[in-house]
């Protein structure tokens, strides 16, 4: 009986590299086009999408649900990564080196006093406002935009507070922010205010100015009282 080589296995993955087999479209490769449709500034459209990938309407929507749930899908793809990528660089552990973001805000003035939950949030307000895709999307389809991420139309809202929620738990856990809002307030007001700036266009008619945003966001998150403060304070609580 002849052996096997290992090294000459067959399979699918070796077929589609060597080009003899082409892969089947997914859901993921669904998800993948829609996303690269929306990042350049070009209307999601089912039918479209479906002739690319070489499927039937019907399995398209199988994969996906519907054309408001993919749309949602891509656009917590895009602020999911854009929050972690800010938390880590506005992150420092005890005792170490801030990191090069929080750096380089201390020799700003405007945001020396700046919370990193704070820095985080207007960070996100600042990436959604200047992506050109997500504004594109707001001019075209802007009441769409706001049932899907504004709405119960959607899980995208209720996934975002969840979001903001463990962020400024943590912040809070590990003192580094000294807001006066009850913790199980604060979320849902700072998804709020997000909307609010990020919506401008939709809701007023005025252009969406993050640095608007930027003020209620450090009002809303200040960082912990100076040390000098706080011993003050409890001086004056001695006597």
């Amino acid at each position: 009986m002849a052996t096997r080589d290992p090294r000459r296995v067959d399979t699918p993955l070796r077929r589609q590299l060597s080009g003899s087999e082409t892969a089947r479209p997914s859901a993921l490769d669904a998800f993948r086009q829609a996303r690269r449709t929306f990042l350049a500034g070009d209307r999601v459209d089912m039918q479209a999408l479906a002739r690319t990938l070489n499927v039937d309407r019907a399995t398209l929507y199988r994969w996906v649900g519907s054309r408001e749930q993919l749309l949602a899908e891509v656009l917590w793809s895009l602020i999911d990564p854009t929050i972690a990528r800010l938390r880590k660089a506005h992150s420092a552990a005890p005792g170490q080196p801030a990191a090069p973001a929080q750096r380089a805000a201390a020799s700003d003035p405007a945001a020396h006093s700046q919370s990193p939950a704070a820095a985080v949030i207007t960070g996100t307000v600042r990436s959604v406002i200047a992506n050109q895709g997500m504004q594109r999307f707001l001019d075209r389809e802007g009441d769409l935009a706001l049932r899907l991420l504004t709405t119960r139309a959607s899980d995208f809202e209720t996934r975002l507070i969840a979001l903001i929620g463990e962020l400024v738990s943590a912040e809070a856990a590990a003192g580094r922010l000294g807001a006066a809002v009850p913790m199980e307030d604060l979320p849902y007001l700072l998804v709020r205010v997000m909307e609010s700036y990020i919506y401008l266009g939709l809701i007023t008619g005025e252009h969406p100015d993050p640095d608007r945003a930027a003020r209620v966001i450090n009002a809303l998150l200040p960082g912990p009282p100076p040390a000098s403060q706080l011993s003050q304070d409890n001086t004056g609580a001695a006597c």
